[in-house]
């Protein structure tokens, strides 16, 4: 091993080592003070973080302390060896990547690091470039899992779809407020709360504030919490440690860490159970997580936004939402507006809507007739902006829009048929709409099954 002084210039005409390199933190664990000085001068020129620890003991309090990406680790130390090590710390909470570095090149060793979790394994001694080359890996690897990660959240959450539509549009005086408190508070790590009727865009509203802020270039991450029983949701939002053997699968991080330096969305948050309301409270105040069955907490950088369709203040009053965690998540209220009450964006958003849909389906866009916009804006739209896309979908799939609407009355009605169907859907449609979407209190209040609601609501695309 030949220690090299590192200058500029050997940084700038030496090989490359990924793009991502510069953004790791790296932890050194080894007892001898020759070695942690040598990995210490090679990384530090070339990372954001490098911290050394001379043991096992010191190094647990580091990663209490804070979180690395990288730890290489000496094998052969006095006290207990780095695969023992490695292999206790999986158990009780460690995710970063581990690369062993050891001067006995036996097949057991190997095997035995690999089961604990090692990542890589390096032989001393060795050239600088080897080992840059080592944690370059990790942190492409890192780097890939957590995309995987959240492209088959994203995927699960419909958030493709919901990218599609991340700009807020309409000239509406109520859009435009909307627009400049997004201005104002998207610099500023203050949490957001975002209420609103079903369909009124709160998920746009949410991914218009982080495309705004200085996190727009990390991961936005969507939890749909009404979607995810609870008894899977904070498995997904903490990660879990289980007794570690050879399976990757019982080690996962959880989406608080997949949305590390980005933003966490937790739409319809009233839909959290009160024990995940309770750490989730904590997780904002401590901005700190335990996964489950692990013993380390892990500190997390996150920007919360959350989304309700509910009223919080009647769900703290029923005792479904906790009054702590309502408090903690408002400091800052955005109302978002249902769309019969900006009935002026609705031109704009039903000719963005026929552009965006007809290229996504491969057909030609259908004409909207001065009769159609007409019948638009007479349109009362209690599913909202869900409720307009929905139906330009439908209109260019059957290539006609629905003949109600061509049939818009001077005095503001709907020539609707007077079928049973048409009854009930409208009876429907108006309960849900005085419980604020609310599907589970509208069935109550009409004496049928949550899945009854569910299954018209499918129906007719609301």
């Amino acid at each position: 091993m030949v220690e090299t002084t590192i200058t500029k210039a050997n940084l700038a005409n030496e090989p490359a080592f990924g793009p991502w390199l510069s953004q790791a933190s790296i932890l050194v664990i080894d007892d001898e003070p020759g070695m942690r000085n040598f990995l210490v001068k090679i990384l530090k020129p070339r990372c954001r973080k490098v911290v050394e620890a001379s043991n096992t003991q010191e190094a647990a309090l580091l990663l209490d302390a804070g979180h690395f990406d990288v730890v290489i680790l000496d094998n052969i130390m006095p006290g207990q060896n780095g695969v023992d090590w490695l292999r206790e710390q999986r158990k009780v909470g460690f995710f970063a990547d581990a690369i062993l570095i050891t001067a006995f090149a036996d097949l057991e060793t190997a095997i035995r690091a690999l089961q604990a979790g090692a990542v890589d394994f390096v032989l001393k001694p060795f050239r600088s470039n080897q080992i840059l080359n080592a944690v370059a890996r990790c942190i492409d690897r890192i780097r890939l899992r957590r995309e995987n990660f959240l492209l088959r959240h994203e995927l699960e959450s419909n958030a493709k779809e919901s990218r599609r539509r991340s700009r807020l549009l309409g000239t509406s005086k109520s859009i435009k407020t909307i627009r400049e408190t997004l201005h104002r508070v998207a610099p500023l790590s203050s949490t957001v709360l975002i209420t609103g009727e079903s369909g009124t865009g709160k998920e746009v509203t949410a991914r218009s504030l982080h495309s705004l802020s200085d996190r727009s270039d990390k991961a936005f991450v969507p939890v749909n919490c009404a979607s995810i029983p609870n008894e899977i949701l904070e498995s997904e939002l903490f990660g879990h440690v289980k007794d570690l053997e050879e399976s990757d699968e019982d080690l996962r991080e959880g989406l608080f860490l997949h949305a590390s330096g980005g933003t966490l969305f937790l739409d319809d948050v009233a839909d959290l159970s009160l024990d995940i309301q309770g750490a989730l409270l904590r997780v904002i105040e401590e901005k700190r997580i335990r996964p489950l069955g692990s013993k380390r907490e892990v500190p997390i950088d996150v920007r919360f936004i959350f989304s309700a369709s509910t009223d919080l203040l009647t769900a703290v009053e029923e005792g479904r939402f906790r009054a702590d965690l309502f408090y903690r998540i408002n400091v800052l209220q955005i109302e978002m507006p249902p769309l019969r009450d900006r009935i002026e964006d609705v031109q704009e958003l039903a000719d963005k809507f026929m552009q965006e849909i007809s290229f996504e389906l491969g057909v030609p866009p259908l004409k909207i007739s001065t009769a159609i916009r007409r019948g638009f804006m007479r349109y009362d739209w209690p599913g909202n902006v869900r409720e307009l896309r929905n139906l330009i979908e439908r209109s260019l799939i059957l290539s006609e829009f629905p003949p109600e609407f061509e049939g818009a009355n001077e005095d503001n009605s709907f020539t609707f048929d007077d079928t049973l169907q048409s009854v009930e859907r409208q009876h429907i449609l108006r309960v849900l709409e005085e419980c604020h979407g609310n599907r589970a209190e509208a069935a109550r209040r009409l004496g049928v099954s949550r899945k009854t609601i569910d299954r018209k609501c499918a129906m007719w695309n609301v």
